[in-house]
């Protein structure tokens, strides 16, 4: 008798957390975006290029070196920050600064951002800069897009395709 209890007791049990589960899993609803929104994800991982330039080492210079070091070129390991500005239908969306990882700072810039809009056409200005100093941006894409409801847009930058990819 008390090993039928036993067994009904963790059957009730079974029974509650399957409908918990089930009631859960339905409510309440979660929609990521509104039916008429599209999104677009900025999303890159990128090795800015170095501050300075490497510096070639002289005959003295190498000579003064273990022959296990004697590598003609001497380079910084410092990378510049990564910049990167989208501008969507002339509007300033995103900007942002990505900043070298590592303790060197000789790592990747990385970043990931994602903003919704309404689906539709719009005119996507995408400027990233990955060298030091206050010049020019050393990329730029401008493209027109239609996106449609529910449709993700992500930015990267791949070297094989050019540069900014729009995908």
């Amino acid at each position: 008798m008390k090993r039928a209890i036993v067994w009904a007791g963790q059957g009730v049990l079974y029974a509650l957390f399957a409908i918990f589960i089930g009631v859960f899993s339905h409510w309440p609803s979660y929609r990521d975006l509104e039916p008429d929104q599209a999104l677009i994800k900025i999303s890159f991982v990128l090795h800015g290029k170095r501050v300075e330039a490497c510096r070639r080492r002289t005959a003295e210079e190498l000579a003064k070196l273990p022959p296990n070091m004697r590598a003609p070129l001497q380079c910084q390991r410092e990378r510049a920050p990564v910049r990167i500005e989208v501008d969507v239908d002339g509007v300033p969306a995103y900007a942002a600064v990505a900043m070298p990882s590592g303790l060197s700072k000789d790592g990747a810039s990385s970043a990931y951002h994602r903003f919704a809009l309404a689906a539709g056409s719009h005119r996507i200005v995408v400027r990233l800069k990955d060298s030091a100093g206050n010049g020019p941006f050393d990329y730029t894409r401008e493209d027109n897009v239609t996106l449609k409801p529910a449709q993700v847009l992500v930015i990267d930058f791949d070297v094989e395709k050019g540069g900014i990819a729009l995908t």
